[in-house]
C-alpha cells in the first residue's frame, strides 16, 4: 500500500513538475482552446513587406497579427519598421514556432506572442491589425475590429476583403496577390 502511495507520488511530481518546467520561462500558454477557425498558410514575406507598406507603419505603431502563425508580421514590423509587435494565435504549437522565430531574430525586446482566440483578446492597443483570414471570419470579426479599435487603426489583409457591407480604403496587387487596407473612423 505504502509503496503504491509513494509510486502515485512520484508519477504525479513527475506530470505536473514536468508541466510547470514545460511553461517557465517560455510564457504561460493556455492549453488548445478549440480547433482553429482556419489552417495557417504563411504570408508570403513579399506579401508581409507589401502589408506593412501599405499600412504605413511607424516606430510609434504597435502591430497586432490576428492569427499570426509562425510571427513573420510582427517580426518584420519590428525589424524593419522599429514597431512594437503582437502576435494573437490559437495554436500552442504556433504560438512556440513563432517564440522560437523571434529568439533568433533580434527584436524579442519589441514582440510577443499570445495563445489566445481572435476573438477574446483585447486588441485595443493596436495601432495596425494584419489578418490573413477567410470571409467568413472576417465577417464575423468586423464587428469586433469597429467596437474595439481607435479612429486611425489601419487594418490589412492578404487576399480576403470585408465584402461590399465594408469596401477596402485601399487595395494593391502584390505578385497577383491582393492586399486590402481599411481605416477605423
Amino acid at each position: 500500500m505504502t509503496l503504491r502511495i509513494l509510486q502515485a507520488g512520484v508519477v504525479a511530481l513527475m506530470l505536473f513538475g514536468g508541466m510547470a518546467g514545460a511553461t517557465a520561462g517560455a510564457g504561460v500558454q493556455t492549453p488548445r482552446l478549440h480547433a482553429p477557425d482556419v489552417k495557417f498558410v504563411a504570408s508570403p514575406q513579399s506579401v508581409v513587406d507589401a502589408m506593412l507598406e501599405l499600412a504605413k507603419v511607424t516606430p510609434g505603431d504597435v502591430v497586432y497579427d490576428l492569427g499570426s502563425g509562425d510571427g513573420r508580421i510582427p517580426i518584420t514590423a519590428a525589424q524593419k519598421y522599429g514597431a512594437r509587435g503582437v502576435g494573437i494565435e490559437i495554436d500552442p504549437v504556433l504560438v512556440r514556432e513563432a517564440n522560437s522565430n523571434l529568439a533568433k531574430s533580434g527584436v524579442a525586446d519589441r514582440v510577443r506572442f499570445v495563445n489566445e482566440d481572435l476573438f477574446d483578446a483585447d486588441i485595443s492597443e493596436a495601432t495596425v491589425v494584419a489578418v490573413y483570414l477567410l470571409p467568413r471570419v472576417l465577417d464575423r470579426l468586423q464587428p469586433k475590429l469597429k467596437r474595439e479599435l481607435r479612429p486611425g487603426t489601419r487594418i490589412v489583409s492578404n487576399q480576403y476583403y470585408f465584402g461590399d457591407a465594408w469596401p477596402a480604403d485601399e487595395e494593391r496587387d502584390v505578385y497577383g496577390v491582393t492586399i486590402y487596407l481599411w481605416k477605423i473612423r
